[in-house]
């Protein structure tokens, strides 16, 4: 039976009526997750030989003091970005197929999610790192396996907390509150989580523990699954009562502001946009990279995190517009609907969005002020620069959002362009070039300068500049309405 739905799901693929688009975007998927997967590589390597180089102290203990820390934001993005596949299962209901069959292939289907897989990237390579070092093998092999079986119950976990917002946020939220404590030395969770984890190295056996806490949680998931598997209970689509929400002091701005509230209505109530705002507030943490690998210590790729720390939103909002319209953007095309308009909403919600993080970006300054101020320089640029060329790019974006769907965030089909990968150069290449090569001669300040003049010119003409982008939403016009329709 396993080996069944396995077909089902390559004919599903190679079946679909966007094959070509749904290939083109798999390669570009592989070529993400390759890139990802390479960081984690280096996140291992740098997790070992950073303490141990510049701090001078073990690194297994002190890396088992944030270890709690560690899963309980591993079960955090996995809620917001991994989902049951449910609507997949439906249509087994009716046949005569066992329902611990299916039970079961729903379990072991959320396992290939890239969130459950790609954490082994880093943990296998630390196990290699840990034996190349003369650590114990025993110890080695139940600390790293302990920290897997620990990631598999998180798997389970999200999947009992599956709808339950609240209940996550509380989890977030009493465990920044708990890190607050441990940093102030109010209490010590990182004690504790150093004396749990390093128990499982000094005592091999205790992996015992976690594994009868996996099988447990296997067994409670199956059964919560069993007993909610049925087309009218938990699988049904949920109805809820329509609430009007609205952001009073943004209708002083017009039709400008109506639009930036159907924007933020649209964030707080759908799960694609929240999965966009939580990958977008992640982003802020993109510049611990720099303590991976040196390579991300030069002068151009310290300017990439920057842009990436200060434009999370601005790239995973931004050049979704106007995909997140889609379910609409026929009837709006129809009515009386100032083009400018629409798309300064979507430049003011994305700049305010990137100033928002350039503020709280300040955090590197702990690092290094030369550090904050490269992601500073990459703020600047994304205010008067990239905001506009991300808009700019949505004209020939023909990929439809279904916004009542967390795990397609991305969309069913995607439709790359060539114009759409050429502006890559402005976006990335042209920053980092004038960056890096202006720090060279004359230093960080004028290199800050210069991307700062840059976002300035930008910001100044940004009138005419949105003008040249209604030309070109109008001229794709329909080919945007039948992509969308087409959905």
């Amino acid at each position: 039976m396993l080996q069944r739905f396995i077909k089902l799901e390559f004919k599903g693929f190679f079946r679909s009526s966007a094959l070509a688009a749904n290939i083109v975007m798999k390669i570009f998927q592989i070529l993400g997750i390759l890139y990802m997967l390479a960081v984690f590589v280096f996140l291992a390597i740098g997790a070992f030989y950073y303490p141990k180089k510049e701090m001078h102290i073990d690194p297994l203990p002190f890396i088992s003091k944030f270890m709690v820390y560690w899963l309980v934001a591993d079960l955090f993005i996995r809620y917001f970005f991994q989902q049951m596949p449910t609507q997949n299962i439906k249509p087994f209901l009716t046949m005569n197929i066992k329902k611990s069959t299916l039970v079961n292939y729903m379990i072991s289907k959320t396992f290939t999610s890239f969130f459950s897989w790609s954490g082994l990237f880093i943990y296998i390579p630390f196990l290699a790192i840990l034996l190349y070092n003369d650590y114990s093998i025993l110890g080695s092999f139940a600390w790293v396996f302990t920290v897997i079986i620990l990631s598999c119950c998180s798997n389970f976990l999200n999947i009992l907390l599956n709808g339950k917002d609240i209940v996550v946020w509380i989890i977030g939220i009493l465990l920044v509150t708990l890190g607050g404590l441990d940093y102030y030395k109010i209490i010590s969770l990182s004690s504790l989580s150093e004396v749990v984890f390093m128990a499982f190295y000094n005592h091999w056996w205790l992996i015992l523990i976690p594994i009868a806490l996996m099988i447990t949680g296997f067994l409670i998931v199956k059964k919560f699954i069993k007993e909610n598997f049925y087309l009218d209970k938990s699988l049904e689509m949920k109805k809820e009562v329509g609430e009007t929400e609205n952001i009073e002091f943004l209708n002083r701005y017009g039709v400008l502001g109506t639009f930036i509230n159907n924007d933020i209505r649209m964030i707080k109530r759908s799960k694609a946009a929240k999965s966009i705002a939580l990958g977008s507030f992640l982003f802020l943490f993109y510049g611990l990279l720099m303590f991976s690998s040196p390579i991300y210590q030069t002068p151009y790729m310290e300017l990439f995190m920057g842009l990436f720390v200060t434009g999370g939103f601005l790239f995973m909002f931004g050049q979704r517009v106007p995909s997140f319209d889609s379910s609409y953007y026929p009837l709006m095309m129809t009515l009386n609907v100032p083009y400018k308009e629409y798309l300064k909403a979507k430049w003011w919600l994305i700049v305010s969005a990137v100033g928002v993080s350039m503020i709280l970006a300040v955090a590197y300054a702990f690092v290094s002020w030369e550090l904050y101020f490269t992601f500073l320089a990459g703020g600047l640029y994304n205010i008067g620069v990239n905001s506009q060329i991300v808009l700019l790019s949505g004209a020939y974006n023909k990929n439809p959002i279904d916004l009542n769907s967390r795990n397609k965030s991305m969309g069913k089909s995607n439709n790359f362009s060539f114009k759409s990968i050429l502006l890559i150069l402005p976006q990335m290449v042209l920053p980092m070039a004038v960056f890096a090569g202006t720090k060279y001669l004359f230093g960080t300040t004028a290199a800050v300068a210069s991307l700062g003049v840059l976002g300035l010119i930008g910001f100044l003409f940004r009138e005419k500049f949105f003008d040249f982008i209604v030309k070109l939403y109008k001229k794709e016009k329909y080919s945007t309405i039948k992509a969308f329709k087409g959905n």
